[in-house]
């Protein structure tokens, strides 16, 4: 099921509030996930989960710092204007555990993110950074051009034209044995079938009149 992290809290971004926690790179990639910062969308196995608010925001700041501590000031920093008045530890201790929940992951055996007692939270996995769109696994440059196409493009645009060839000499085979049965058989019965009953009908003349034919 695609988790959907929205809340009251975290009401969806304008995206200039990221401006001093973007990274440079527009996509960003780390185990099963993508990041694409210009739309920020964040994917799993290329499916899309939503990220919202300042549980996005954290994930891009702890993606910046990978392998460092970001603290707990730096992460109120990022995500609260200077003159928000919140519980600053209980909302910072929520929007991490809501990305926990996202990533999949939990405090006892965290493959992403690790708590530092008493300093804050250390992105521990190894993200990549691109300025083109990460290859899905098991996707080819080539699937990739197609999918890229315009939205009224065929489907099949990009299928070797070998292939198309082959699936349409495989039908005419098909087509021409069907035709060529049928003629068979036409020319079986148009020939042979009076033959077949004439002697029927001869063989029963003779064995109603008991005569040796």
């Amino acid at each position: 099921m695609t988790p959907n992290l929205s809340s009251t809290m975290d009401p969806p971004m304008d995206p200039g509030s990221l401006q001093g926690t973007a990274i440079k790179t527009r996509y960003v990639r780390f185990g099963r996930f993508c990041i694409d910062q210009h739309r920020q969308q964040v994917s799993r196995n290329g499916a899309r989960i939503r990220l919202q608010g300042k549980v996005y925001q954290v994930l891009i700041v702890l993606l910046q710092k990978q392998g460092e501590v970001v603290t707990r000031e730096e992460l109120k920093q990022a995500l609260w204007p200077a003159d928000t008045h919140v519980n600053y530890d209980a909302n910072v201790n929520t929007t991490v555990n809501k990305l926990r929940q996202a990533l999949g992951e939990s405090t006892e055996k965290p493959l992403y993110i690790e708590t530092i007692p008493r300093k804050g939270y250390s992105f521990i996995s190894t993200a990549e950074f691109s300025d083109v769109p990460f290859l899905i696994a098991g996707e080819s440059p080539e699937s990739e051009a197609v999918n890229s196409g315009g939205p009224g493009e065929p489907s099949d645009a990009g299928v070797p034209r070998s292939r198309r060839w082959l699936t349409i000499i495989i039908v005419a085979l098909i087509l021409g044995g069907m035709l060529l049965g049928a003629g068979v058989a036409t020319y079986w019965i148009s020939h042979f079938a009076p033959q077949l009953r004439h002697s029927a009908s001869q063989k029963a003349k003779c064995g109603s009149a008991g005569n040796a034919c």
